[in-house]
């Protein structure tokens, strides 16, 4: 065994040496040695400074630590456990300290910033331009000019704003874990499908439980929701889904005030009337207000249809019931919606299933990846450990047979495991100064249906979109071709990231790339066209209210950030956000509290998607309109494939992201392409 495992800078990572014994010992090392190298630019000799000896010297400096923390947030997120989480969070704060500490370096920056000034680095042109730029801003945005208290100040924030945020994690985690539902009856699960009974069946034999066993989970939570027929049942899930991160042990109620105002001192001291215009300002939004316009434009072209869809909702309830038509209760909604889209456009989600087998979803994905970006993906079964028996991994090679990266894939629930789906990055590789490319290795993760006895994985065409959107992220890393480490892949403007993912979600529609995945199980038939033509027509059922959930949450995530600071004192945020945004919410009986305490988007990481929520919408008039041209040009044109991975995956953070995307489009984005996509106006 390596006598420090995590600083293994191995391609092949040994994740079985990576024990919660091993966290202490090797953070602690790696933090010391990248001290002394961040120590060794900042006490560089004035007179001897070179764009190499501090700008790179500097990206160089961070990177072992970086790698190694790296593998340890990975872990808490896939197999967590007592130990590990008690060495994560005891290093925790001395490595946000670390971070945050770099660009409040008075030495360091007085350095950098000479260099930047000085004639040989005003001549610096292409990446090590942008790098230089990049940094600069990064350093000034996050206190570098400070006097040296308010600096300190900064640095403290940043600390606790990280233990914080892990703790509300936590609690997110945990709540979700600690409950179930057993029902020993089976004529009270009417509705529900025979995919979600034999695994609700074989969760509860698993834990030598009789009857069907559910939890918060979303592969058991949300076909609960949406079939079960009995309203008590639903009530009950619905009931304890909402309470998640409300209620003791795992209350995160007083953390989100803190949360909200430490980001917003902060945000003061850095010279920003809030903490939005802090995050947005080297985004493509550039402020807290354009970024809430875009939002409040949104709802306003939405608000119509979503007031007439909640309202057909209602009436339908009253037809299949003979009562007047009335306030759904909120544990109501997803269930007669699913109702009323049978009705309607005579479909059930749940009969695409068979069509949707995992592994040759995944098998067809990679021959899209052929098709249009000239891939080859080749499992490398046991050739490489993992940190569970799920989890497979691959090989990636590009059109010239060069090994462009390698991933892990692990797409199954488990308790140990944080909810979700995402994209992570294990080793940035790219070009070398000798000329040669080192590879990438990234992973992607997922809680979707798992197989059963006898049975594959059978996915809901949702979890399709989800394993294509994690790909696109995972396209983002391994076919980036900068060699500035830190502007690689989805390094990217937080608003400009979700480009590379959204657009896989279109393959998911398109007949002839569905046809390359979507065959029955059993016999191997594509969807049948009449159900493809269902599954089309369905699409946009209820799209206003999708759209509004979307805008609730981001208009929720701004308007918090942005008054903050009047926010300040109160006991309970709650009925503040659930004001902020009831005109966006689908309107029940009794109200529906919103996500507030368990939103890990926007509170379980110092910065993560806070006050950048938004951008979920934002990239989707991105790739939107950018995939008008594959549907132009050929859904499966290696052509426009090529040009997608010449203008924006391989590019990562090394342009603009708005010179990127006119690279590929020839123009700026157009906002009608989404409104069209969605059903909320004419082609």
């Amino acid at each position: 065994m390596a006598s420090h495992p995590f600083l293994d800078s191995a391609f092949h990572i040994l994740w079985s040496q990576l024990t919660a014994a091993q966290v202490q010992p090797d953070i602690t090392l790696a933090l010391q040695r990248a001290e002394a190298a961040v120590a060794a630019v900042a006490a560089r000799d004035l007179a001897q400074l070179t764009y190499e000896n501090t700008f790179l010297a500097l990206e160089q400096a961070t990177e072992e630590l970086t790698t190694a923390w790296g593998k340890v947030t990975h872990l808490q997120s896939v197999a967590d456990s007592p130990a590990l989480r008690e060495a994560h969070n005891a290093l925790l704060p001395q490595v946000s300290a670390f971070y945050a500490k770099i660009p409040l370096n008075a030495e360091l920056w007085r350095r950098l910033r000479a260099v930047a000034e000085s004639p040989a680095g005003r001549a610096l042109t292409g990446i090590h331009r942008r790098y230089v730029d990049e940094t600069v801003a990064e350093f000034r945005l996050a206190g570098a000019d400070l006097p040296a208290e308010r600096r300190a100040r900064v640095e403290a924030l940043q600390s606790e704003l990280a233990q914080l945020t892990q703790k509300y994690s936590e609690h997110v985690l945990d709540a979700t874990n600690a409950w179930q539902l057993v029902v020993t009856d089976e004529s009270r699960l009417a509705g529900l499908s025979a995919h979600a009974l034999a695994a609700a069946r074989q969760s509860a034999e698993a834990r030598g439980l009789a009857g069907w066993r559910f939890t918060l989970h979303m592969p058991s939570q949300e076909p609960f929701m949406t079939y079960v027929a009995e309203d008590d049942l639903r009530r009950q899930m619905w009931t304890a889904a909402v309470a998640v991160g409300a209620q003791a042990p795992h209350d995160n109620t007083p953390l989100v005030g803190r949360i909200l105002a430490l980001r917003a001192e902060k945000a003061s001291l850095l010279g920003k009337a809030h903490f939005a215009d802090l995050v947005t300002e080297r985004r493509m939004a550039k402020s807290g207000a354009k970024a809430l316009a875009f939002i409040e434009d949104l709802q306003r072209r939405a608000a119509g249809a979503f007031a007439r869809e909640a309202r057909e909702l209602e009436e339908f309830k009253a037809g299949q019931t003979g009562r007047p038509a009335a306030r759904l209760a909120p544990w109501e909604t997803a269930y007669w919606a699913e109702k009323l889209r049978q009705a309607r456009h005579a479909f059930d989600e749940e009969v695409l299933r068979p069509y949707f087998p995992m592994d040759r979803v995944i098998a067809g994905m990679f021959e899209l990846a052929t098709r249009v970006f000239g891939l080859r993906i080749t499992e490398r079964a046991g050739e490489a450990e993992a940190w569970h028996p799920e989890v497979k991994y691959y090989d990636m090679l590009d059109a010239r047979g060069r090994h462009v990266g390698s991933f892990y894939a692990d797409w199954h629930p488990r308790e140990s495991k944080r909810g979700g789906a995402w994209m992570g990055y294990l080793v940035t590789g790219g070009p070398r100064p000798d000329g040669t490319r080192a590879p990438h290795l990234g992973l992607i993760c997922g809680n979707l249906t798992p197989p059963m006895a006898g049975r594959p994985a059978l996915l809901k065409h949702r979890e399709v979109e989800t394993i294509f959107h994690e790909f696109g992220h995972l396209l983002h890393h391994l076919l980036g071709e900068v060699e500035i480490k830190s502007l690689n892949g989805v390094n990217v403007a937080w608003d400009f990231v979700e480009l590379p993912s959204q657009i896989m979600e279109n393959w998911c529609w398109e007949r002839a790339s569905l046809d390359l995945f979507a065959r029955h199980h059993e016999t191997g038939a594509a969807i049948p066209e009449d159900l493809f033509q269902k599954m089309v027509g369905a699409r946009n059922f209820r799209s206003a209210s999708a759209t509004m959930r979307q805008v609730a949450f981001a208009k929720m995530d701004l308007a918090l950030h942005i008054r903050a600071a009047e926010l300040a004192g109160a006991a309970d945020l709650e009925p503040v956000a659930r004001g902020l945004v009831a005109d966006c919410l689908t309107p029940t009986e009794p109200p529906s509290p919103t996500v507030l305490k368990r939103f890990t988007h926007l509170f379980s990481d110092p910065v993560g998607y806070a006050a950048g929520y938004y951008s979920y919408k934002w990239a989707e008039v991105l790739d939107a309109d950018a995939f008008t041209r594959f549907r132009r040009e050929g859904v499966f044109s290696a052509e426009v494939g090529a040009d997608f991975v010449r203008c924006v995956l391989s590019r990562g953070n090394s342009a603009d992201p708005m010179e990127l995307y006119r690279a590929f489009m020839g123009r700026e984005p157009d906002l009608s392409a989404l409104l069209v996509r969605a059903g909320l106006t004419a082609a």
